[in-house]
Order: structure tokens, then sequence, then C-alpha cells
């Protein structure tokens, strides 16, 4: 099976491209230097060439507070899933893209087969998306939400920092979520496509929920911090440009549809990853 991967030194394409190497599969990672996705002659062109089975497109507008103003959010979200999609059906690839729990409004848990609704521009953008993928190609929609990994700039990097800047950290207390490694999902990603499983949309977030005070405080934790450090606060002592939803947590019961369990609980899967985060614990 050949793979290609654009978003390649993405935070998750990095990740699916080391599992995929360790699986010893043949694929190509491109990233946004080797393929802009927004351009369609270089969209049919890349994949035309690289002649893959599977394109994940991991590339995506990941700025959500500048979504608000900036409509290039749906060429990247939106418009690059048609090019991706139309170049699959060309081709006979199928596609796994990478969507959002921002879809939703945000009053979960959400199951794969609930009412959409959301409630900023970049939800609306990644909603797009999801629909020309189904529409136009033989497609995996996989919901994600809540990441972190090693090879790009997330919250559990950003508390590992501030622990070692500041005294004290205040973090909301009344968003809930899942936080999600991108080694798991990518793992997750290689086992969906390698089972056959129906196309569609599956949710793919590590089990369980807590709220971004909940993973700061662990997050302190295993830096070897005191944890009473982290203060709860809410969500309107930090205005942003984009409404967050205030429970995002999503329910995984498409994995009964590819023989699949649900990924680990969320704080397994952090204990997991911590070795290759490489955060300083000073």
């Amino acid at each position: 099976m050949k793979w290609l991967v654009t978003g390649a030194r993405g935070m998750l394409g990095a990740d699916l491209m080391s599992r995929l190497a360790a699986e010893g599969a043949d694929a190509t990672g491109l990233d946004r230097a080797a393929l802009d996705v927004c351009d369609e002659a270089a969209v049919h062109e890349a994949v035309a060439a690289h002649r893959p089975d599977v394109v994940v497109n991991c590339a995506a507008w990941t700025d959500v507070d500048g979504a608000e103003q900036d409509l290039r959010v749906f060429d990247a979200n939106h418009g690059a899933v048609i090019h991706l999609a139309g170049a699959c059906r060309r081709t006979g690839a199928r596609l796994v893209q990478i969507s959002s729990d921002y879809v939703f409004p945000g009053h979960g848990p959400h199951g794969e087969d609930d009412e959409t609704g959301p409630i900023n521009e970049y939800g609306f953008s990644k909603l797009y998306g999801e629909r020309a993928a189904l529409e136009y190609a033989r497609s995996y929609v996989v919901r994600t939400a809540w990441l972190y990994g090693a090879h790009g700039r997330n919250f559990v990097a950003t508390m590992a920092r501030l622990a070692a800047e500041r005294d004290t950290v205040d973090v909301v207390a009344d968003q809930h979520g899942q936080p999600t490694w991108t080694g798991d999902l990518a793992d997750r990603i290689v086992r969906l496509v390698a089972s056959g499983a129906p196309y569609g949309v599956y949710h793919g977030t590590n089990a369980g929920e807590t709220t971004w005070y909940g993973l700061a405080c662990e997050v302190f934790t295993l830096l070897g911090h005191d944890p009473e450090r982290v203060r709860p606060t809410t969500t309107d002592r930090f205005p942003r440009p984009a409404r967050r939803p205030v429970n995002s947590v999503l329910r995984h019961d498409g994995w009964a549809r590819a023989g699949l369990e649900p990924m680990r609980d969320w704080r397994e899967a952090l204990h997991a990853a911590w070795p290759h985060l490489a955060l300083d614990p000073r």
C-alpha cells in the first residue's frame, strides 16, 4: 500500500510518517513547501505523480482566532479538500481527512452521527471540508481534538514552559475535552485504513475527559512541580476572538464498525507520550 501524507512536517503529519516508517510502508510526505494544497493544479499533479493508494490530509489552517477575520481559512480547510478529494477520485485513492471537535456546538459528549453546529469560523471551515471529502471521494473523516505531540506548538509544551517561567499559572477549568497524543492518533489512522472499515466519520481522540486546568495539573505533576501552582479560572477571564465549545468531548461509537477498541484514556496516553515529548523538567 502506498501512502501520501500532506502537511508531513506538522505535529500529526510527522508522527504519522514515523509510524509508517516503523511499519516499513511505502510513504511519501509532502510539507507546505513541497505542496500547497490550496493550489488545485499542484494537488492533481502530486497525486497523479505519486499514485498513492491512500492520501492522508494533515495540512490545515489551525489558527482558530485568526480564522474569525481571515477567509483564507476556507481555502485551506475546505477548498484544499475539494482539490484532494477530486484528485483521489480521479486516481482511485482513498482519502483520510483530519477534522475537528469544533464542528459541534460544544454541548457534548457528541457521537459521530450527532447534528453538527459550529460556533466559530474555523469550525465551519472544517465542517465544509468534511462534507467535501465524503461527497467527492472514498473517505475516512477523523475528528480529533486537543492535540499535543513532539513536533509542534501545543498546550502541553506551553504549560511546561510556563512552569519554568512563572510561580503560578491561571488555566480555564470550564472547558471540557479530550487531550490527544498525535502518536496515538497516527497509529489509529494506520490501523483504521488497514482494517477495511466502512468509509465515514470516526472520532479520533483519547478516551476519558478533563479540562484545560486538569491537563495543566497533570503536566505540572509529570514535571515534578506542585500542581497547586496551577490555579483554576473561567473562560470569561480570557476573552478570545473565536468562541470555544464548553464541552467538546467526543464519543467513540464508530470504532465498533472497524472492529477496533476506542483509543486509550488521555492520562495513560500522556504518561506514555512523556518520554517522546522531550520537555525540560526544570
